[in-house]
């Protein structure tokens, strides 16, 4: 069993920054590939960034070069850092942990976090 907590959302202005912080409990998050996905107000669920204990990572090219996947195996915690932001960021944050499968695919993941909301103004 593996608990995760998002946090960190808010409103923030075009242009601005946001760092997400993910909080794992149960088991370490060296043991997953911890992923971000997001959804918008009526869109599915997409995917965002992974990140791997080794330090490989990977993003959705709308969010390439803006936003940072991170973790701090010492807090047991991953971080998302969303930068210069847009409006079509705005979303529904989740954080998620993957045993095995494909990164990009939601349904591969096997912990889910209840979702930060992220709201960027114009």
């Amino acid at each position: 069993q593996v608990q995760l907590v998002e946090s960190g959302g808010g409103l923030v202005q075009a242009g601005g920054s946001l760092r997400l912080p993910c909080a794992a409990s149960g088991r370490t998050v060296s043991n997953y590939a911890m992923g971000w996905f997001r959804q918008a107000p009526g869109k599915e669920r997409e995917f965002v960034a992974t990140n791997w204990n080794s330090g490989t990572t990977r993003y959705a090219d709308s969010v390439k070069g803006r936003f940072t996947s991170s973790r701090d195996n010492a807090k047991n915690t991953v971080y998302l850092q969303m930068n210069s932001l847009k409006p079509e960021d705005t979303a529904i944050y989740y954080c998620a942990a993957l045993r095995t499968g494909l990164y990009y695919q939601k349904s591969d993941y096997d912990y889910w976090g209840q979702g930060t909301q992220v709201t960027v103004s114009s």
